[in-house]
This record gives C-alpha cells, sequence and structure tokens, in this order.
C-alpha cells in the first residue's frame, strides 16, 4: 500500500487517525505523527492528547534548568506510553543541531537537552510541539494494524501538528479524507 510520499509504502511524515474502534484507551481518538516508519518498525508521536501531570517550568526545573520568563506556557504533549520519561519535540526545519533528524521538509525532530534551553530562552523553532514517551511498533506490526483497520492515514499539515486546539485534531483529520467517522467500521472487509 505505498503512499504518494513514500514508493515503498512507508509513512514517515504522515499522521495516523485512530479508528473509532480502537479498543486502545491509550490511542482512543488520537492523532499520531509518524516521524520514521521502515522495515525496522516505526515511532510517532501522539499530537492531540497532553500530559497534564507536569508543566514546562516544572520540567525545566527538573532538568536542573533556568525558568526564565516565558511569554506562552509550553504545553508538555503525551506523546505516547513507550519510555514516557523521554522528551521529543517535534518542530519547524528553520531549527537544527546536530541530532536533530529531518522528518521531512516541513518538520523536524530532536530529542535533546539543548532544545529545551533554547525554547525557554526564546532563541528555539518558531513552532514547536514538546511530548514525552511515543508510540512505537516492531518490524511489520504498524502494517498489521492498518490492515486490520486501526488506523486511518492522511498527510500531515502544520495545523494538525502544531496547533494548539487538541479537541477538534481527530475530528479535522478524519474530515481531510473526506469520511464522516460515524459510518467508520473497524471491521475487515473481504471481496
Amino acid at each position: 500500500m505505498p503512499s504518494d510520499k513514500d514508493p515503498e509504502g512507508y509513512l514517515t511524515g504522515q499522521l495516523l487517525i485512530a479508528m473509532p474502534a480502537m479498543l486502545d484507551s491509550r490511542f482512543f481518538q488520537t492523532v499520531i505523527y509518524v516521524c520514521v516508519h521502515n522495515a525496522e518498525g516505526a515511532m510517532g508521536l501522539v499530537v492531540n492528547r497532553l500530559a497534564n501531570e507536569l508543566t514546562f517550568s516544572q520540567l525545566l526545573q527538573q532538568l536542573d534548568m533556568d525558568s526564565p520568563g516565558i511569554g506562552q506556557e509550553i504545553r508538555i504533549h503525551f506523546g505516547g506510553p513507550v519510555e514516557s520519561g523521554r522528551g521529543f519535540v517535534l518542530h519547524t526545519t528553520e531549527y537544527t543541531q546536530e541530532g536533530t533528524i529531518i522528518v521531512d521538509d516541513g518538520i523536524c525532530l530532536t530529542a535533546s537537552i539543548d532544545i529545551l534551553r533554547d525554547i525557554a530562552d526564546g532563541k528555539g523553532p518558531q513552532r514547536s510541539l514538546l511530548a514525552l514517551g511515543y508510540a512505537g511498533w516492531g518490524p511489520g506490526q504498524l502494517d498489521s494494524e492498518l490492515t486490520q483497520n486501526a488506523w486511518l492515514q492522511v498527510s500531515a499539515d502544520d495545523t494538525l501538528v502544531f496547533g494548539r486546539d487538541l479537541e477538534t485534531k481527530w475530528d479535522r483529520a478524519i474530515s481531510k479524507l473526506g469520511v464522516d467517522p460515524l459510518l467508520l467500521s473497524g471491521e475487515t472487509g473481504h471481496a
């Protein structure tokens, strides 16, 4: 099932949308930005759920970093259930540093403390999403879940990835497909 972006069928740089019948409560109505998808597996970050137990200022304090007067509070997202203490920043491409992974034409991934310091100092990327943890799949696992109708796939855009209106991201992602979520079924059809 090759996508328009990758002739091999990998979904790096795309969004996964949990089907309405998703049984795993950790992923119910989630939208996941796929950072890596290849023969070795997949890794992505949930972009529409907050990790409410920690603020950016508290995170900086835990890392023994100064917390200057940050204009807009940086929200911390629940990136997924794997390694929930590990931080990742999805961000625009005008900001890079050693260790930054360029995911696609408009989005990078950085997982260093330096980017947090730069964000706190107002020298970070123009747009970013800070997440703790990630969603991960072993070799072939995501492909299997796609075959079982657990996820829909749609092209990513800045509003869905970086937008602050989290409550409507799932609906807006599905609407990009022109599909009514009420008509979706988790059952696999056979011709």
